[in-house]
């Protein structure tokens, strides 16, 4: 099983920002343990007695907030970017959308871009099937967050009913939702939202740079990263 793990950057009402990103990293199930130590290896630094204690979140380590306040702005950024350079863009790869808000309008963003990852992810799995004989269902863990309800609703929908490009096929449930604290690859996920959050609504591309190659790519074309700008 592909687990792809998601977290969202932006807020998708409002008028203060302009952007709202979803992001996720895909994972093989059996890949996920090993990748968690690594990014344990990363908080460690920060806390070698209780390094379960500090969670990895890109909006308040790049601004020095609360627990991070007491670090250097340079080994906070570091940080971020050895996280994303675990993703290799082959044994874990992105899959992301990115819109902007008023370009969608008025569609609601959280349904636009969960539809863009799921579809998305969804093909992926198809093409492990037919291409590569790799016949996987995937799972979709997202961050406890509010929008627990509309998202399940989506993905019970997609599966059921259908979506604007057909139904989903591989999905083995419907999505989990769990806390970030609990979970390395789910603050990767934030990572990688929190990256594409500062490329395009503050024009940072520090932290994409890492990953810009990195999202689900086949036969000489990007899928996994939408873009509605």
């Amino acid at each position: 099983m592909f687990l792809l793990y998601a977290d969202e950057s932006g807020t998708p009402g409002g008028a203060d920002q302009e952007h709202f990103v979803l992001a996720g990293v895909s994972v093989f199930e059996r890949s996920a343990h090993w990748l968690s130590i690594e990014l344990g290896k990363i908080a460690k630094t920060f806390n070698p007695q209780d390094p379960d204690s500090v969670e990895l979140h890109g909006a308040p380590m790049f601004a020095g907030r609360k627990f991070w306040r007491k670090f250097e702005k340079e080994d906070r950024l570091e940080a971020i970017k050895n996280a994303l350079r675990l993703i290799d863009g082959r044994k874990y790869r992105i899959f992301a959308s990115v819109v902007k808000k008023d370009a969608i309008s008025p569609q609601d963003p959280v349904h636009y871009t969960f539809q863009q990852i799921v579809t998305r992810f969804d093909h992926f799995l198809a093409r492990q099937h037919v291409y590569f004989q790799n016949t996987q269902r995937g799972l979709i863990l997202f961050d406890k967050s509010s929008k627990e309800a509309p998202i399940q609703a989506l993905a019970t929908e997609f599966k059921v009913d259908g979506h604007q490009w057909g139904r989903l096929r591989n999905m083995a449930e419907v999505p989990a939702f769990i806390d970030s604290k609990a979970t390395r690859l789910i603050q990767l996920a934030d990572l990688v939202a929190y990256a594409l959050f500062r490329k395009y609504e503050k024009g940072d591309d520090q932290f994409f740079n890492i990953i810009e190659r990195k999202f689900d790519y086949f036969g000489g074309v990007q899928h996994g990263l939408h873009t509605a700008i």
